[in-house]
């Protein structure tokens, strides 16, 4: 299966106002695929969804539902995210709950729709979820950031992938001496792991 395609996917979710009670949270979610092209380079493109009332789980979801369903066939995917409630998920606890009927010890699963619909979606492709700390200067993982906040701010949807703006967001950024070290070099030494096999849905 190691001439699948290899494909990097960098995504982040908002969601504004959770420290309010009693109004609407506004959320988004948005990120970044590149695949390496042996003649062309890196071709990157974006996306990003939203919800008027959501939470941030729901929209980690999301982030990674828009771009596994977007790749037009199965791949080899290194999703990166700074949500551990979606890498620990999907990489650990779906297995529990599938076996155990989709309940937990507390009680149902929650976002239960959402997850039924990633499995199917996921399983198409080989995965290896990493997990990176947020707001700590991973460049791709901040311009994911910016995205979903403008998401969530303005309610926006993408319709799905598109040509991307990381490369002029990185130049931005490095005129403003950010992310100096930044330097795109082809995957040639890449080493991917498969996650371990998702359950059915």
């Amino acid at each position: 299966m190691s001439d699948l395609p290899l494909v990097f996917v960098y995504a982040d979710e908002s969601c504004l106002g959770n420290q309010f009670k009693n109004r609407a949270r506004p959320g988004g979610a948005a990120g970044l695929v590149e695949f390496w092209h042996p003649d062309k380079g890196w071709i990157r493109r974006d996306f990003w969804v939203s919800e008027p009332d959501t939470t941030n789980n729901r929209m980690a979801i999301r982030s990674a539902l828009v771009p596994l369903a977007a790749l037009k066939g199965p791949s080899r995917v290194v999703f990166t995210t700074d949500s551990r409630y979606l890498v620990d998920a999907m990489s650990e606890w779906v297995h529990g709950w599938a076996a155990r009927g989709w309940q937990r010890k507390t009680g149902p699963v929650e976002n239960l729709e959402l997850w039924k619909a990633l499995l199917p979606v996921a399983s198409r492709h080989q995965l290896q979820w990493r997990w990176v700390k947020g707001h700590a200067g991973h460049p791709q993982n901040e311009y994911a950031n910016f995205r979903a906040i403008m998401a969530a701010t303005k309610q926006l949807d993408s319709g799905g992938l598109i040509p991307s703006t990381f490369d002029e967001w990185i130049a931005q950024e490095q005129e403003k001496e950010r992310y100096l070290d930044y330097f795109p070099m082809p995957p040639e030494r890449f080493v991917f792991k498969a996650a371990r096999a998702l359950p059915r849905g």
